[in-house]
């Protein structure tokens, strides 16, 4: 895997989805150590997650709603629960994402 995570990262589980990324489960989020090879794109999706994330390395664009933004290292990106986005990366870019379980109705 790319990243230059830390050792104690690089133990933690594998997430098994389109990007490489270590998983880090707490109750109600998960966090994702995630990295991606430069040329990667994402297609439009949605998660039913609120989705944060936070570049360290490398470049985002992400697309929601027709429009495109670019988010570097040290920038914060938020992708709200069922949104239509898609996500592309020109070099390799790695990040730390928090992928929030909406709350359950009282």
């Amino acid at each position: 895997m790319a990243g230059k995570y830390p050792d104690k990262i690089r133990e933690l589980e594998l997430y098994d989805g389109r990007f490489d990324a270590y998983r880090l489960k707490a109750q109600g989020a998960e966090v994702l150590f995630a990295s991606y090879q430069a040329g990667m794109d994402i297609p439009a999706h949605q998660h039913d997650t609120d989705n944060y994330g936070v570049i360290i390395r490398g470049e985002l664009i992400l697309t929601i709603a027709g429009e495109s933004r670019r988010f570097g290292v040290g920038d914060w990106y938020h992708v709200p629960a069922f949104c239509q986005h898609a996500a592309r990366f020109e070099v390799e870019t790695d990040e730390i994402e928090f992928w929030f379980q909406p709350k359950a109705a009282v």
